[in-house]
């Protein structure tokens, strides 16, 4: 059997002009073009003739079932169809619309599952506007309580749960009533290792930890012209100094990814020394020891730094994933996939978060990666060859179809 590539390529070219505005391709958790590309997708799922159910944290199911398997816990297929701000179109929206058209094609194919097959899109997976992200697959999965996700506030003060209900996708049943035999996530690596290396498929075998946190350095704002080096209580100094340590710390380990991704100094003027600075660190690691250890130092220093500055400081942990191994069950039906289908592979670490390790809570669970070309990714000019979402959706076709016999 084989998927409909041009179907598929369409879908994703058609969702990818939705929320296309000032700021390029962008459709936050919860906005205005979060809902045009919901509702394009439930369109599309209820043409396909698949049931379509929403749960209350937002996330939105297409379900084949049939009357001899109705009631048998699905395999499930799947991803995000949320952006970042100025996004590319394939990140999240491959994994789902190559799920409808791994069901299209096998109901066209006349296969008889022996259990229910569904695609879901999850709520929130970027966590740009609420956070943490990974948000809708997190409440899914029992990792966070329904009540404190909804209640999530972007940065206007508006909750998550009441921009869901303004969009009309707050649903009718509990996160998690519909309860998994398997997951499988298509994605596009997002990294330059596959398109490198030529090679057509990843199979993804785990996922790194993530630690987030927000630090506030505390100082005193005064005159840039009048006050003397040496008497200054420069937060802004400080937080380059973090952001200096920390790519030291990632340069003296392979396995240590540290990001310092946003940064606001107040009062933000040219000619003040800034009183505080309020920054974000991003570690990332596939070795759990060594992500607790580094993310236990960085505490160690920042306490160090604001003592020897006169400073304050204050470090809130927005999120701590730990590294994620996938199923080997699951692994190795993709290698088979691949090997039948005359595939190059390897085996591969997501770099990034995904909803699949979320989902690897809960059930047996595993990704798919095609090449990301040049590894650009959360860009406009992310891009991933027809022929290689074609290849990705292709093995997701056999993996799904074998565990739904």
């Amino acid at each position: 059997m084989q998927i409909d590539g041009a179907r598929l390529m369409g879908h994703i070219d058609a969702l990818g002009r939705l929320g296309v505005g000032e700021t390029g391709r962008t459709r936050l958790a919860g906005s205005d073009e979060d809902k045009a590309g919901r509702d394009y997708l439930v369109g599309l799922l209820r043409e396909a003739g698949l049931e379509v159910v929403v749960d209350r944290i937002g996330n939105i199911y297409g379900i084949w079932s049939m009357p001899e398997n109705k009631g048998l816990k699905p395999v499930m297929c799947g991803s995000h169809i949320d952006t970042v701000i100025n996004a590319g179109q394939y990140d999240g929206c491959l994994g789902v619309l190559a799920g409808l058209e791994v069901i299209q094609t096998l109901r066209e194919q006349g296969f008889q599952p022996a259990r229910p097959i569904a695609v879901v899109t999850f709520t929130n997976e970027e966590g740009v506007r609420f956070q943490p992200d990974m948000q809708g697959s997190l409440v899914y999965a029992g990792g966070q309580p329904l009540a404190e996700a909804l209640d999530s506030r972007d940065k206007d003060g508006l909750r998550l749960g009441d921009e869901l209900a303004r969009i009309g996708y707050v649903g009718t049943i509990d996160p998690g009533d519909i309860v998994p035999e398997c997951f499988v996530e298509l994605h596009i690596e997002q990294g330059p290792i596959l398109d490198v290396e030529g090679t057509q498929i990843g199979v993804v075998e785990s996922l790194q930890g993530i630690h987030w946190k927000r630090v506030t350095f505390h100082g005193a704002q005064n005159h840039a012209g009048t006050t003397p080096t040496s008497m200054r209580r420069d937060a802004g100094l400080a937080a380059a100094q973090v952001n200096v340590h920390m790519r030291e710390r990632a340069l003296a380990s392979s396995k240590l990814l540290c990001t310092v991704g946003t940064c606001a100094l107040e009062p933000n003027a040219v000619n003040v020394i800034p009183e505080t600075a309020t920054f974000t660190v991003d570690m990332r690691s596939p070795n759990k020891d060594l992500l607790d250890a580094e993310d236990a130092g960085l505490e160690d220093y920042l306490r160090e730094l604001a003592a020897a500055s006169g400073l304050t400081v204050e470090s809130e942990q927005l999120t701590r994933f730990d590294p994620v191994p996938f199923d080997e069950g699951v692994c190795q039906r993709i290698e088979a996939s691949c090997q039948a289908r005359g595939l190059s592979h390897r085996r591969i670490t997501s770099g990034a978060g995904q909803d699949a390790q979320m989902m690897a809570r809960i059930c047996p669970t595993a990704m798919i990666f095609v090449p990301s070309v040049n590894g650009i990714s959360h860009n406009p000019r992310e891009f991933s060859r027809s022929e290689d979402c074609a290849n990705g959706a292709n093995v997701l076709l056999d993996v799904i179809s074998g565990l739904a016999q």
